[in-house]
């Protein structure tokens, strides 16, 4: 499937752009952000957040790994593996138990799990150009084909 595209030149759009993103994760599991050091991972999962209903705070989970939260009766469990040293790290928290059962998990730096993430449903990433964000979202399921009906 082709990649969707968008940019954002402020925190308010990148949040935007993960409000979008709030109807397509209702049919996934996995979703994966990548991206540099302060390209608006953790923007793009508040957008999606608070556009789910989340009135709270949302930080990264850099030093916890994992912060949960509960809509509709199904959790959302948001990783940040930027500080993960080794992908058995994940073992250790239990982290298979995150996945499935109707569970979507959100995941910043994937690239640090290895070989133990599945294949996510919906793979983001982001790239900074000219102080602008350029947000590439590539869906890999057909399951998560609500992603184009939610962002095109």
């Amino acid at each position: 499937m082709r990649p969707i595209e968008r940019t954002a030149g402020t925190p308010e759009q990148m949040e935007a752009i993960g409000a979008s993103l709030a109807r397509a994760v209702h049919g996934v599991s996995l979703v994966t952000v990548s991206g540099p050091l302060g390209a608006g991972k953790t923007t793009l999962v508040r957008g999606l957040l608070r556009a789910l209903g989340h009135a709270g705070a949302v930080k990264s989970p850099t030093f916890t790994l994992v912060e949960s939260y509960s809509f509709d009766g199904r959790e959302l469990h948001h990783f940040d593996l930027y500080r993960l040293q080794d992908p058995a790290e994940l073992e250790l928290i239990g982290w298979r138990d995150y996945l499935g059962g109707g569970n979507v998990c959100l995941v910043e730096w994937p690239e640090r799990a290895g070989a133990l993430l599945p294949e996510a449903d919906i793979a983001i990433i982001i790239d900074i150009q000219d102080g602008q964000r350029r947000v590439r979202m590539m869906v890999r399921h057909d399951n998560a084909q609500a992603l184009l009906d939610a962002v095109t």
